[in-house]
């Protein structure tokens, strides 16, 4: 399906912006995915600032979320419950390789196997996939799965060099924010380029798999893992606890209080496990708030989930430590979630182990009894 063009350069837009906000309220010179998801987890390197506070974290209940995890095995052979779109060997013709973008369409007239990847969200894709050996370079972001650092550069999808990824004489560049013109430069040096916009949906995270899959020769596999990704999610959220009353959230990007709400991507998953987000209507004219200190604390949320573990340091002990919160819902039941920033800020396969920290966070949250 194609998407409306002007809303995915407005969003870009809207990106940019709050990620360079979340780079100078953290004090850290890292850089993100360009077109993460949540726009304010700004550093996705696997550096965390150093933070003291006057509460150990060892005297704080505390639930944390593995940073790695696995993403599952694809298995070709294995059945899936969607159908790959994707035109089969036998058609012949450059057709094999042809998807249609918001940007256009996308034809190779081979299978790639030297593919550049200046997204990390899109890079944990191609190696899920099976597209691992044909990728030979990825940005200074790309962190995972472990198996990238062997092509692990200093291209930087944020400020792209053409003359250094071109160097690497690539047969696709797949990119997820062509907002400086990158793809139009590539193009005119004959580089095939993909442009993946960042997902307003889990279903256009599906399509872009599934897009990478069709252009990489491993359309099946694809499918595959899209397949898994959708019964897992559903397996997961059948574990979602009754409740006639929603239990409240807090999403919190960086340490300034900029969230999100659930017209977001992550708005979104929260949502599918019957959360209230208490950003909400905070600001009309955007759908990444930023919050009062106040306003958090009046809105007492069961949980709080945070996405600055890594760009800001933030904990469980700083959140208890803050004035005033020590005596919100959410910090004195163990309700405080460490997230992983980087997986909080990609669309990527990895959608399904954020969808998983959620749900086991609320089952955690529902046991804990009332008073």
């Amino acid at each position: 399906m194609k998407r409306p063009v002007l809303k995915r350069l407005a969003r870009s837009a809207a990106l940019v912006t709050a990620s360079l906000l979340a780079v100078s309220a953290c004090g850290s010179d890292s850089k993100s995915d360009s077109t993460t998801a949540a726009p304010a987890t700004a550093a996705t390197t696997q550096t965390t600032a150093a933070t003291s506070s006057t509460t150990s974290a060892s005297e704080l209940p505390t639930t944390t979320i593995p940073t790695s995890v696995d993403i599952g095995t694809i298995d070709t052979a294995g059945e899936s419950s969607v159908v790959d779109t994707s035109p089969s060997a036998s058609d012949g013709g450059t057709s094999q390789y042809s998807v249609e973008t918001a940007d256009g369409v996308v034809t190779l007239d081979h299978k790639p196997v030297k593919i550049v990847s200046l997204a990390p969200t899109h890079t944990e894709t191609l190696f899920a996939i099976g597209a691992g050996s044909q990728v030979i370079a990825v940005d200074d972001q790309s962190n995972y799965p472990p198996e990238a650092a062997a092509v692990k550069t200093d291209l930087s999808g944020y400020t792209p060099n053409i003359e250094a990824i071109a160097g690497y004489k690539p047969d696709l560049v797949v990119i997820s924010d062509n907002t400086a013109g990158v793809a139009a430069q590539l193009e005119a040096l004959d580089i095939p380029v993909w442009v993946g916009s960042a997902a307003d949906t889990i279903e256009e995270a599906y399509e872009e798999i599934q897009q990478l899959g069709t252009l990489t020769g491993n359309g099946d596999a694809a499918s595959t893992l899209i397949g898994k990704m959708q019964a897992d999610i559903a397996t997961i959220l059948d574990d979602v606890p009754d409740s006639e009353v929603p239990l409240t959230y807090y999403h919190e990007l960086d340490n300034t209080y900029f969230s999100i709400t659930s017209d977001t991507f992550l708005g979104q998953l929260y949502s599918l496990a019957n959360l209230k987000n208490i950003a909400d209507g905070a600001d009309a004219n955007t759908t990444y708030p930023q919050l009062s200190a106040e306003l958090i604390i009046s809105s007492n949320p069961d949980l709080i989930f945070l996405a600055d573990t890594k760009c800001c340091g933030e904990s469980v002990a700083t959140v208890a430590a803050r004035d005033g919160w020590a005596d919100i819902t959410a910090v004195k039941n163990g309700g405080v979630i460490e997230m992983d920033d980087d997986i909080a800020s990609r669309w990527g396969p990895r959608i399904v182990d954020y969808m998983r920290a959620i749900v086991d966070a609320v089952k955690a949250a529902t046991s804990v009894p009332a008073g």
